[in-house]
């Protein structure tokens, strides 16, 4: 794999936001990735979160033009991570802009408790109205290569025994018969950089954050992590689930963690208790230059 020479990487939306802090927060998650390689500059937007106001309105704060966005990567179907899409391509205001994602992810995505409830891609975004807004569909269950160094995981292979979705979450067969939804959507990011290492970045973590690492390696031959940014999808999980996590990441080399949105309290306290100062909670805000 080849490798990036920079990286800029701001996280334009979080659930969470510090104290007195000038931005909007949201259930949700969004990266700006600025990639630098060969004196060539990409943009690259990896989730919308949900709500494209708050957004944009973060971008503005951040100094983020719209327009300056290259392409999207969407890490799975869920509306907190894709509701807004139209809206954003809209305000890039471009034509044939890559949207990167897995081919299943405009399937129907649904819980049935405690109610009926939709919660994949709405209709607003339909395949059909991001065409029309000029976004260029490149679905894949394999690894994609945006940029030299920087490649999704593709379709991410289930190797733990203690790993799982995190959420009951049902779907559709062809035959229309009701079915766990394994989210086999769930795809993250990997940028390389010479000498450091790997850095991932995460959406929701549904096919397991060690399975992503696991898959990271298997991708790039790489044993180092330089970081791993995202959401964790442990806010649910039983503490069992959270120890073999933490004890399975503390067996990696890896300099920094980051993890919010859905991670929850309970995995970042047992993060930081093992981490120490290479665990740093994401928010709102943050900027990480490699």
């Amino acid at each position: 794999m080849e490798y990036l020479d920079k990286i800029i990487i701001t996280v334009v939306a979080e659930d969470s936001v510090l104290y007195e802090s000038p931005y909007w927060g949201q259930h949700g998650v969004s990266f700006f990735l600025e990639t630098y390689k060969n004196n060539t500059k990409i943009n690259i937007l990896v989730d919308v979160a949900q709500n494209s106001e708050a957004l944009l309105y973060n971008m503005n704060l951040l100094n983020i033009d719209p327009s300056s966005i290259d392409a999207l990567v969407i890490t799975h179907c869920h509306y907190d991570h894709t509701q807004g899409i139209v809206d954003i391509l809209k305000a890039v205001g471009k034509k044939d802009i890559p949207v990167i994602a897995h081919p299943d992810i405009f399937r129907l995505n649904f819980v049935v408790s405690p109610y009926l409830r939709h919660v994949g891609v709405r209709n607003a975004d339909s395949k059909e109205k991001i065409e029309e807004q000029g976004g260029t569909l490149f679905l894949t269950s394999d690894p994609f290569p945006i940029v030299p160094g920087l490649i999704t995981t593709g379709e991410v292979t289930r190797q733990t025994d203690f790993e799982e979705v995190g959420i009951p979450l049902k779907t559709f067969t062809e035959d229309h018969r009701i079915v766990e939804d394994k989210m086999k959507d769930d795809i993250a990011v990997i940028a390389n950089l010479k000498d450091q290492g790997m850095i991932i970045i995460t959406g929701c973590s549904h096919a397991g954050i060690v399975n992503i690492l696991k898959q990271s390696i298997k991708i790039t031959s790489l044993n180092k992590f330089k970081a791993i940014m995202g959401g964790f999808h442990l806010i649910e999980a039983p503490i069992e689930r959270i120890n073999k996590t933490v004890e399975s990441l503390s067996h990696l080399e890896i300099d920094l963690i980051s993890a919010g949105h859905c991670t929850g309290f309970q995995a970042q306290v047992a993060l930081y208790d093992k981490f120490k100062n290479k665990f740093l909670p994401l928010h709102t805000g943050l900027k990480f230059i490699y």
